[in-house]
């Protein structure tokens, strides 16, 4: 699966920003940071016309649990814009926000 076309699926740039919010905070967690350098790349891959990532490096580089996640939303992108609304509710309720080693918490 090519996922070069996927920025366009997405309502507007608002709707991309908020599914890519959910992959930064609260899929891509520093502490795994091969899985968080493959998920950052797809973060990229959302709003890029060129290749990122491979979905074959996505499935061998982030674990079962949010690889699910991503594959529910490649799929979303692929139905329509009120499907990514969804998917956006979905990953909101079951993934908690991570966080970043690098941030002190306030």
């Amino acid at each position: 699966m090519d996922l070069r076309n996927l920025r366009l699926g997405f309502r507007d740039d608002a709707q991309r920003s908020r599914a890519q919010r959910v992959i930064h905070d609260r899929l891509a967690d520093d502490r795994l940071q091969e899985e968080c350098r493959y998920l950052m790349k797809f973060w990229w891959q959302l709003s890029m016309s060129y290749q990122e990532v491979t979905l074959g490096e996505l499935q061998e580089h982030v674990g079962a649990d949010k690889l699910r996640a991503v594959h529910a939303l490649i799929k979303a992108i692929d139905q329509s814009p009120e499907s990514i609304d969804e998917w956006i509710t979905w990953a909101v309720e079951n993934y908690p926000v991570i966080r970043d080693r690098g941030n002190p918490e306030d």
